[in-house]
């Protein structure tokens, strides 16, 4: 299968069609694991609670510590 990616904001979005997150025991709020090996893009949804919350604090804590860049970096 081949995607192309969509415009979102300053950003671009690939769209995950149903039956794959399904094929993927994911919904579209799950959260996804994204790595590279600097040739492919590989997400993989997050199944563990526990990792799932150690990531959103460390996005808080990030968020916290660099508010101001994001700031800067945002205008």
């Amino acid at each position: 299968m081949i995607k192309k990616l969509v415009k979102h904001g300053n950003s671009a979005a690939l769209v995950i069609e149903k039956p794959i997150l399904n094929l993927l025991g994911a919904t579209p709020d799950s959260s996804f694991e994204v790595a590279t090996d600097g040739q492919s893009l590989i997400l993989t949804p997050v199944q563990d609670e526990e990792r799932e919350k150690r990531f959103y604090e460390t996005i808080e804590k990030i968020g916290n510590r660099y508010a101001k860049a994001f700031e800067t970096l945002a205008k």
